[in-house]
């Protein structure tokens, strides 16, 4: 096993707003995927050869800022996308912040409700 995560969902209320929010913390497009009785949409990442996951919104999906905690990359620097968290409507919770020799990490809550986690070496 080369992960222990394979894929993340991320509960939503309102689709358009969310991948809004998160095409603009990524500065990519958030692929809307069809689906029967959802809307879904996949955030960036290598399907293939890592981990990635999606904004889900339906029933049975609520946001939360009690449950997992899902620690997107934040690339070399999560200051960059910290930066484009505010300005896209989500708010920061935890600046970023130093953990040693495993980098830094920040929390924020998106559109939606959700808190999520940011974290990089740089």
């Amino acid at each position: 096993m080369t992960n222990s995560i394979n894929w993340f969902e991320i509960p939503v209320k309102n689709f358009e707003r969310a991948k809004a929010f998160y095409s603009a913390l990524f500065d990519a497009e958030i692929q809307q995927m069809p689906h029967p009785t959802l809307k879904y949409g996949i955030l960036p990442g290598d399907m293939q050869n890592g981990v990635t996951g999606g904004i889900v919104e339906g029933d049975g999906f609520e946001p939360s800022m009690t449950g997992a905690l899902i620690y997107l990359n934040g690339g070399d620097d999560l200051s960059i996308p910290l930066s484009k968290v505010e300005k896209a409507g989500g708010k920061i919770v935890l600046p970023k912040t130093s953990i040693g020799a495993n980098g830094f990490m920040a929390y924020f809550i998106d559109t939606e409700g959700n808190k999520v986690a940011l974290h990089s070496m740089g």
